[in-house]
Formats: structure tokens, C-alpha cells, sequence
């Protein structure tokens, strides 16, 4: 491992638009295995988020208040350089099913081009959770459908409002 980069600390990446238990599942038992984990939200992403990067942040911090080796934090750029800057040796990243796997396998590989020091540790998703995307909780919501118990409590009450936000923007 490169000189500063600590592989017990591990970059937990992604848009978190909305942050799920799933997500908040996996990050927790990250936290187990690792001495830290950075929760790491991508402040640009080729998806049309619903929260804005500060949002994100802000629900995640909420979230993960009870988790002191859980850190938050936003950030830009190749994930990679992120990834070094904060001196962590891993990248940890959920798999729900097959179909996940391609996609993460192929980032991975890239990562480990990019810079092979850093290493991605794949962890399955707990199997409560492996339907559960931020898609489709996104889509539940716009519906008015029940998504309690599948975004963490603090995400509830935003998540339903913007999407009546976006309903009414889109009538208008």
C-alpha cells in the first residue's frame, strides 16, 4: 500500500439521492469492519438528483449521528483522487444482485487502473435490502406510496415533500 493511504479507512461512495436503509445497512457494517468509514456524497453526478448536495449531506450527518466512526462528507472529482486526498486505502461498495455486479466490477477495475494501491472491498447487501434502490423509493414516493422503514426516519418527511414539489412543477 502507497505511504499514507490507511486501508482500514474505507470511502463509501454514491449520489445517496435519497439516502435508503439499505444504504445506511451497509455503511453500518462497513463501520464494523473498518476503523473508519467516510460516506462519501457525490456533489456531481450525470443523474438529475432531487436533493441538492448540501440536502444529502445534511440527511446523512442526521442519519448517521449515532455512528462516530461514520463520517460525511461531499465531494467532487474522480473518486480515485478523493480516495488518496483523504489517504484511505479502500473503497467499499454494496452488491445487491448479478446485475449489479457487471457495472461495480467494471468501476472497480478502472479504480484499480487509475490507481492500483486503492482496493475496492465488495460487501453484499444484508438481504432485507436487496430489492431497495433509491430509484425505486424515489418512485414510490412520487406515487404517495408508504416508504417508511425504507429511508431512515429524517428522510421521510423531506423526501415526500420534494416530491410534491416536483409534482406541482410539473403540472404548472
Amino acid at each position: 500500500m502507497e505511504k499514507g493511504l490507511n486501508p482500514r479507512v474505507a470511502i463509501y461512495p454514491g449520489t445517496f439521492d435519497p439516502l435508503t436503509t439499505g444504504h445506511v445497512s451497509l455503511a453500518r457494517r462497513g463501520a464494523m469492519t473498518f476503523e473508519t468509514v467516510i460516506f462519501a456524497i457525490a456533489a456531481s453526478t450525470p443523474k438529475k438528483t432531487l436533493f441538492s448536495i448540501d440536502e444529502r449531506v445534511a440527511l446523512a450527518e442526521e442519519a448517521y449521528n449515532k455512528y462516530p466512526n461514520i463520517v460525511v462528507e461531499p465531494f467532487d472529482g474522480l473518486l480515485v483522487d478523493y480516495v488518496t486526498r483523504r489517504g484511505a486505502g479502500t473503497i467499499l461498495r454494496g452488491l445487491r444482485a448479478v446485475s449489479d455486479f457487471e457495472y461495480e466490477f467494471q468501476m472497480a477495475l478502472m479504480n484499480r487502473k487509475l490507481a492500483k494501491e486503492i482496493q475496492t472491498v465488495f460487501m453484499m447487501t444484508d438481504y432485507k435490502w436487496m430489492y431497495l434502490s433509491s430509484t425505486i423509493v424515489k418512485e414510490v414516493a412520487a406515487h404517495g406510496g408508504n416508504i417508511k422503514g425504507l429511508v431512515p426516519d429524517c428522510v421521510v418527511t423531506p423526501l415526500y415533500k420534494r416530491c410534491e414539489e416536483r409534482r406541482r412543477e410539473n403540472e404548472g
